[in-house]
């Protein structure tokens, strides 16, 4: 056994030997180690039970960075930190955080499924000939992947797709987010995209978000529900998206909502402006220009041109007439919506649920409105709208969160007062209007003030909706008394009518 093993280790030292003298010959003899590199690596496979694969920074085009080595990066960044000796950091576009990755000539081992593979980071350098504008060309940066030749089909079958998935995941989980929007009378020339975007900051969470926690749980497990179900939108032949339509008065936290639903997904977002867009066919363009993992809005759907009545029977339309086409004029005029924009119900309904919208795939698009009614059916329906959420008035659970998050008060003497106020006077005020009231306006102002300042807003707000019903019905018994005032003169002129007729027909009698 001991000659055994000492043979063994004479065989490896001569081929390590070899393998030196092979790398120096073919340094200084590059053309004519070409030649030989291929019996070398022939002869040498009888021996050396190891197979590598290389993975080249830059691949097809010279400056173009390949996917495949920015996934490995990402990948092995998780545990370079932890296993390497030496690491470089390094800013890349895109990123909200340094990447730390191997040094050059760096090694780390990784473990799948009981097999064990070793990675290496490496670097070739070349003899400069000549001067060149791009240093990068004289070096040649590649990561190598070494395993056992009998774990060949685990390593092409499963490791390297597991390797990319979760470098991607990585990456993404890295990425700088970013808000979108599509800017007035934006065309694309060449490459040029007609999405600008910012960094998206929103600091907007569901623990922040002021509504019931029952609901909040629902929406969140919803979203957790969607972001897992590539496979099964695949196999009942949906394209993978959702629809969300969120409704209630101003104030009510719609856009919070969708920041929330944003920072919990990881997702960006994309601000739709539909005024700006000229026509169905620049709807489609922005549709197919936006990414994976991302969510679509538009916000204030029923004040977006003219999509909401389209649909209206005849007679509605014959009905409301003179004065609604009179409004809509002024508020296109205001708003600036009859420049050139002919986007239509057709295209919008094409753009959310037609065969353009299975362009890409993980997108959420959300519709926001202050009047539901207003909007059409076939706009808002289950296939469309898949979810719909109503954000209502402050409620005394909503409350809690509101006076945490402002004053990081959890308990207090006042809480039953507000509480009456809210459940049993069922006063309606929006949580906007709540936090302004528990938001403190000095530097020294007690939690308590802010608290007691919002008690005496709430009963404002009673006795203003008291008055608002009075005025209400005040001015409902006017109309109706102006509309029989009307009617009487309109039946008394009828009539002065009927009887200057009979007169005129019974002179004509007389005269015959």
């Amino acid at each position: 056994m001991a000659t055994m093993g000492q043979l063994w280790a004479n065989t490896g030292s001569a081929l390590a030997t070899l393998m030196f003298i092979y790398t120096i010959f073919k340094q200084w003899f590059p053309h004519f180690g070409d030649h030989l590199e291929p019996f070398f690596q022939r002869h040498l496979g009888r021996f050396y039970p190891y197979i590598q694969i290389t993975f080249h920074e830059y691949s097809g085009e010279h400056f173009k960075r390949s996917e495949a080595y920015l996934g490995i990066q990402s990948y092995l960044s998780k545990d370079s930190s932890a296993r390497a000796k030496k690491l470089k950091a390094n800013t890349i576009k895109g990123s909200k955080s340094l990447v730390l990755s191997m040094d050059d000539k760096e090694e780390i081992t990784d473990d799948f499924e009981d097999v064990t593979v070793w990675w290496q980071s490496k670097k070739e350098g070349s003899v400069r000939q000549s001067i060149s504008f791009y240093p990068a060309a004289d070096e040649k940066r590649y990561y190598m992947l070494r395993f056992h030749r009998r774990d060949r089909e685990v390593i092409i079958e499963r490791y390297l797709e597991h390797v990319m998935k979760e470098g991607k995941t990585i990456e993404l989980k890295n990425r700088e987010r970013k808000l979108y929007s599509n800017t007035t009378g934006q065309r694309s020339h060449g490459n040029q995209t007609k999405w600008n975007h910012v960094t998206f900051e929103h600091p907007a969470t569901f623990d922040t978000l002021a509504m019931e926690e029952k609901k909040k749980e629902e929406i969140k497990s919803d979203l957790v529900k969607f972001s897992k179900s590539k496979d099964y939108y695949k196999k009942i032949g949906k394209a993978w998206k959702r629809g969300y339509l969120l409704f209630g008065p101003p104030g009510t936290g719609k856009s919070t909502m969708i920041a929330a639903m944003a920072n919990f997904l990881e997702y960006d977002v994309y601000d739709l402006e539909l005024t700006t867009v000229k026509d169905n066919t620049q709807l489609r363009r922005l549709l197919i220009e936006t990414s994976a993992k991302s969510i679509i809005v538009i916000e204030d759907i029923d004040c977006s041109l003219n999509l909401t009545g389209q649909r209206k029977k005849k007679e509605e339309e014959e009905e409301d007439g003179d004065e609604k086409k009179a409004m809509e004029k002024k508020m296109m005029q205001n708003e600036g919506e009859n420049k050139e924009s002919k986007v239509t119900l057709s295209g919008l309904l094409n753009f959310i649920d037609g065969l353009w919208s299975a362009c890409g795939g993980e997108r959420i698009i959300v519709f926001t409105t202050n009047f539901v009614d207003k909007l059409d059916p076939a706009l808002i329906r289950k296939g469309r709208m898949d979810k719909h959420i109503e954000m209502s008035y402050c409620g005394f659970e909503a409350f809690k969160v509101l006076a945490k998050n402002y004053l990081d008060v959890e308990e207090s003497e006042l809480f039953e007062e507000i509480k009456r106020l809210l459940e049993v006077e069922e006063i309606k005020m929006t949580p906007a209007d709540v936090g302004e009231n528990l938001l403190p306006k000095s530097e020294g102002e007690e939690a308590e003030t802010c608290l007691k300042r919002l008690i005496e807003a709430l009963k404002e707000e009673k006795e203003e909706a008291k008055r608002k019903v009075e005025e209400e019905a005040k001015q409902k018994k006017e109309e109706e008394e102006e509309k029989k005032r009307k009617k009487e003169k309109k039946a008394e002129k009828e009539a002065k009518e009927e009887e200057k007729k009979k007169k005129i027909e019974e002179n004509g009698e007389e005269e015959h």
